[in-house]
C-alpha cells in the first residue's frame, strides 16, 4: 500500500488515484533564462524516481512538467544580452534537456509552455472576473481578490489576517488589497504581449500553471509537485485561482522536494555557493550526482559538499565492483533463489511505498550486493534483480568497468595504468615482489586501486 506525505494535510496518506491504475501528476518546471542549478536537479531527480516507481508498480503515469517561457527574468536577461527572448528561451530549453539526459531523468509525458496556452490563460482570468474573484485595474493589470477565496493559506499554513498586518501598502498601487496578486500584466514597452479583453499584456506567473495543469489533467488531478520555495506563494495562489475558477478541488496530493544547501548554507549567487548542473558534471560522473540526490529522502533538506559527492562516488564504486566481479551461473536451487529474490524485492517495495524512501531502498540494494558478494557462484536472478531495482531509481545502468575506471578523473591516463599493470605482472613473474609492490603503491598514490582475481588484474579509480 503506497503512502505519500501530503503537504496540504501534513501527514502520510494512502494513495488512491482518481482513476484506478492511472496517475495524473503535474510538477512545476523551470523558468528558462539561465542554466539549471543543483536545486533544479533535486526536483528533476526526485519526481523522476517517483514516476519510475509508479510505472514499475503498473500505473499509467501522465507526467506533466511545464516550461515558463514568458517572465520578467526572461525579458530582463534577453534585454541584457541584446537578443530576442524566444532565442534565449530556446537555448536554455535545449540546455535543460541536456542536463536532464545527463542525469538519466526521463522526459515527462508532456512539457507545455506558457506561450502555447495564452488562450486558456485568458479564459481562466475572465472566468475569475466573471465570478467576482478578480478585477481589472486602471493600469491594465488584472488582480486576484484573495479575500474572496475561503481557505487562502491552507497549504502553507498562513493566516491571511497576519499576512495583511505585515504587508506594506505602496503609494500609487492599483490593488484593492496589498495581498492581491497579479493574474495579467499590462503591456510594457519592448516586451512581448498578447491581446486580451483588458488590453494588450501577458500572463502572471501563477495563472500559467493553473491553466496548463487543468488543460492537461482536468479540473482535479492526483499529484502536484515542486520545489520547497513554491509552496508559498506560487502553489497557494494556484489553489486559489483554480478552485475559484472551476468550483472543484484542485489537487488531491501535494508533494514538495527538500531544499539544497551548500556546505550547510543556503545556496545563493550572492554567497558564491551557487552551482549549475553542468558545473558539477565537469567534476563528477552524472550518476554520482544522481546517487547523491537520491541518498536522502526527497522531502529532507540535502547538503551539497565535496565530501557528499565523494561519498556518493565511493558508494557507487562498491556497487559497480560487485557487478564487475561476480561470476553468474544458473542456480541449482531455483526455488530457494526465487524466495531470496522475492524477499529483497518485498523490502525494496516496502521502502518505496513508505513515501518513496530512497535511503532505505538503497540500504536494501547494499544488502543484496553483500548477498551477491558472499555467493561463490551468483544466481542470475539476484544479479538481474540488483540491476532492475537499481533502474527503478535510475542507477547501476552503466558498464561497471567504464564507471570504475572513469571515477573522478585522475592524473594518470587509462593507457598508462594498463602499461603499469603489465609491468607489475612481469615483475611478479620474475618474483620481483619489491618492484610489484612499488607499482601498486605508485598507483594508489594516484588514486588507482588494483583488484587481483583468477581472471587477472582489474583497476578502478577512487575519489581523492
Amino acid at each position: 500500500m503506497l503512502q505519500i506525505y501530503n503537504s496540504l494535510t501534513g501527514k502520510k496518506e494512502e494513495f488512491k488515484p482518481l482513476v484506478a491504475g492511472k496517475v495524473g501528476m503535474y510538477v512545476c518546471g523551470m523558468t528558462v533564462y539561465d542554466y539549471c542549478h543543483i536545486g533544479h536537479a533535486r526536483v528533476m531527480v526526485a519526481f523522476d524516481v517517483i514516476t519510475r516507481y509508479l510505472r514499475q508498480q503498473g500505473y499509467q503515469v501522465n507526467y506533466i512538467r511545464n516550461i515558463t517561457d514568458v517572465d520578467d527574468k526572461i525579458f530582463n536577461r534577453a534585454n541584457e544580452n541584446g537578443e530576442p527572448y524566444q532565442q534565449l528561451t530556446a537555448r536554455f530549453i535545449d540546455a535543460m534537456h541536456e542536463d536532464e539526459a545527463a542525469l538519466s531523468v526521463l522526459p515527462p509525458s508532456s512539457e507545455p509552455r506558457a506561450t502555447q496556452h495564452i488562450d486558456s490563460i485568458v479564459s481562466m482570468v475572465q472566468t475569475l472576473i466573471d465570478k467576482g474573484f478578480a478585477y481589472a485595474a486602471s493600469n491594465g493589470d488584472v488582480y486576484y481578490r484573495i479575500d474572496r477565496f475561503e481557505g487562502y493559506g491552507k497549504l502553507s499554513n498562513r493566516n491571511i489576517d497576519e499576512m495583511r498586518a505585515g504587508a506594506r501598502v505602496e503609494v500609487g498601487k492599483h490593488k484593492e488589497n496589498p495581498l492581491d496578486f497579479v493574474l495579467w500584466k499590462g503591456a510594457k514597452v519592448g516586451e512581448a504581449s498578447w491581446q486580451s479583453p483588458w488590453g494588450s499584456g501577458r500572463p502572471g506567473w501563477h495563472i500559467e500553471c493553473s491553466a496548463m495543469s487543468t488543460c492537461c489533467l482536468g479540473n482535479t488531478f492526483d499529484i502536484h509537485g515542486g520545489g520547497p520555495d513554491l509552496k508559498f506563494p506560487h502553489h497557494e495562489n494556484e489553489i486559489a485561482q483554480s478552485e475559484a475558477a472551476t468550483g472543484k478541488k484542485y489537487v488531491n496530493t501535494w508533494m514538495h522536494a527538500g531544499a539544497v544547501r551548500v556546505d550547510n548554507e543556503k545556496m545563493s549567487k550572492s554567497l558564491g555557493n551557487f552551482f549549475t548542473i553542468r558545473e558539477v558534471l565537469e567534476k563528477y560522473n552524472p550518476e554520482v550526482v544522481r546517487y547523491f540526490l537520491v541518498s536522502s529522502h526527497y522531502r529532507s533538506a540535502i547538503n551539497y559538499s565535496e565530501d557528499s559527492l565523494k561519498q556518493a562516488q565511493q558508494a557507487l564504486a562498491r556497487f559497480y565492483t560487485t557487478l564487475r566481479s561476480v561470476s553468474i551461473e544458473p542456480s541449482a536451487e531455483a526455488v530457494c533463489d526465487s524466495a531470496l529474490s522475492a524477499g529483497f524485492r518485498a523490502r525494496f517495495d516496502a521502502a518505496m511505498n513508505d513515501d518513496f524512501n530512497t535511503p532505505e531502498a538503497l540500504a536494501v540494494l547494499f544488502d543484496l550486493a553483500r548477498e551477491i558478494n558472499r555467493a561463490e557462484s551468483v544466481p542470475s536472478s539476484l544479479f538481474d534483480l540488483l540491476l532492475e531495482l537499481g533502474a527503478t531509481i535510475g542507477i547501476l545502468q552503466q558498464d561497471p568497468a567504464t564507471f570504475l575506471q572513469e571515477g573522478c578523473g585522475g592524473e594518470v591516463s587509462a593507457q598508462e595504468i594498463e602499461q603499469l599493470i603489465i609491468d607489475r605482472n612481469n615483475a611478479r613473474l620474475e618474483k620481483n615482489w619489491t618492484r610489484a609492490d612499488e607499482i601498486r603503491d605508485e598507483l594508489i598514490e594516484k588514486g588507482v586501486v588494483l583488484d587481483d582475481s583468477r581472471e587477472g588484474t582489474s583497476w578502478r579509480r577512487e575519489s581523492s
